[in-house]
């Protein structure tokens, strides 16, 4: 019972992240057309920043104080119910199986760099306004 907070609070983040996926992606939809799974790119890339300046902001030198609770609501609930990874895999898939397979791979090798850059940049903002303030 000691852990069912923990518990709640990633049930309750992923439940929001997964809501706002889904918004996100069907407004990349709306805007980008179904050419190319762009809302899965967008998504993946913001939660990787979004996580990434999460864990420089809250962490130990970080300048927010966040408990465990908090932590996992964001970085385990939210980010990760935000994200895709099952959806881009399956997605890659069906580039594939439609005989795109040179989208597909321009989606997984894209989406690597873009979302390693993006976690990068998160936590390099985070690091630049946490503990010491701006440098």
């Amino acid at each position: 019972m000691k852990q069912l907070p923990l518990y709640l609070a990633i049930a309750a983040g992923g439940a929001l992240g997964a809501a706002a996926r889904h918004l996100a992606s069907g407004a990349m939809l709306a805007l980008m057309g179904p050419g190319f799974p762009w809302g899965v790119l967008t998504v993946n890339a913001l939660g990787a920043f979004a996580i990434g300046l999460y864990a420089a902001l809250a962490g130990p030198d970080g300048r927010w104080s966040a408990g465990p609770v908090q932590r996992v609501f964001v970085m385990g609930g939210f980010c990760g119910g935000f994200t895709t990874f099952s959806i881009f895999s399956l997605e890659a898939l069906e580039l594939i199986q439609s005989g795109a397979a040179g989208l597909a791979g321009l989606l997984i090798a894209a989406s690597a760099l873009i979302w390693m850059a993006a976690v990068w940049a998160g936590a390099a903002t985070g690091e630049r306004f946490g503990a010491s303030g701006p440098r």
